[in-house]
């Protein structure tokens, strides 16, 4: 077996050897090889760059021992995003990894539709050292925050940070906590909702926790502060599936104050709280912030965390509950 081919178009061959009997393909060389994530690794073996006894093979394919595996790296090239001079409110910085505070409003990465003005064009101009990631050369978003939620994220800024921040957020090591306003009150003052999350059975955009294909999802909440109408809670995420604490807090009958598409419809005409219904209305977005990040430096080993302050809306909103509405209960 070769180094770990750490340079980016440098030719690679291995033996498998006993620990790799039965295994995927592109799960093995992930794991334990390659250092890329999984996904990288698939789009690798289907573009033909990694081969199977010298010959094209599928993501799935089983191994067996004494099997060779060979292949390249294809050199880094430009993505056809247009860098842009918006503004970052970074957090930290250093060679390997970004910790930016994301705005509301702010899209991660570009999709239809979305082609400019996103986190990944701010993070392209200001970033001029990117090492390759996946073939080519662009910030290494190893996790998204919706939209309209805002908070602390961390971007990988060389491949080896890339996976080993991949690996602790498949590991669930990452330490994940938000704050949310949401509509209700609770009679318990924490609790866990353990519900599968899958795509929605008829509407394309949404996610649903009533769903044949879920996977494994899990969020722990924590009340803080309660008005008549709403709570304020500490949201801790053990997984991170797409939307998944705007699902689950509105599967229980909770959903997040000014959430459009997992809020209660007509978001203002169905709040009978006079108070609440201003408030409400001065939210363009949810009420949900990705408040701190705590994980392992991939570079140092060293325990991090970063925290974020509360953005002005968010902040804004409390003041006025607090200051119009009566508390039913402080904690």
């Amino acid at each position: 077996m070769t180094d770990h081919p750490s340079d980016q178009g440098k030719h690679f061959s291995l033996q498998v050897s006993k620990r790799g009997q039965g295994r995927r393909l592109d799960q093995f060389l992930a794991e334990t090889y390659l250092r890329l994530s999984r996904s990288q690794v698939k789009n690798l073996i289907e573009n033909h760059h990694i081969f199977l006894n010298q010959r094209p093979t599928k993501p799935s394919a089983r191994i067996k021992t004494g099997d060779l595996i060979s292949g390249s790296l294809p050199q880094p090239t430009l993505l056809s995003l247009v860098p842009e001079s918006l503004p970052l409110a970074i957090l930290y910085e250093d060679p390997s990894i970004l910790v930016i505070d994301k705005p509301p409003g702010m899209v991660v990465h570009p999709a239809c539709g979305n082609v400019s003005g996103t986190l990944v064009n701010a993070i392209l101009f200001h970033c001029k050292d990117l090492a390759g990631i996946n073939g080519v050369l662009r910030p290494g978003i190893v996790h998204r925050l919706d939209k309209d939620t805002s908070g602390v994220m961390v971007i990988a800024k060389e491949d080896e940070a890339f996976h080993q921040l991949t690996k602790q957020f498949k590991n669930r090591t990452v330490d994940k906590v938000y704050l949310a306003i949401v509509y209700g009150t609770f009679s318990q003052d924490e609790g866990v909702i353990d519900s599968p999350i899958g795509r929605h059975p008829t509407e394309r955009k949404r996610m649903s926790t009533r769903t044949k294909r879920g996977r494994s999802a899990i969020t722990r909440w924590k009340k803080v502060e309660e008005w008549e109408g709403c709570t304020l809670l500490e949201i801790f995420p053990q997984t991170g599936r797409t939307h998944q604490i705007r699902v689950h807090l509105s599967s229980i009958g909770h959903p997040v104050l000014g959430d459009s598409l997992y809020g209660r419809k007509g978001r203002y005409g169905v709040i009978h709280n006079s108070v609440l219904k201003e408030g409400v209305k001065k939210l363009n977005r949810q009420a949900l912030h990705a408040q701190r990040l705590g994980f392992t430096h991939p570079r140092t080993g060293d325990r991090v965390q970063f925290e974020s302050p509360l953005p002005r809306d968010m902040r804004e909103v409390l003041e006025w509950l607090r200051s119009k509405a009566e508390v039913i209960n402080t904690k």
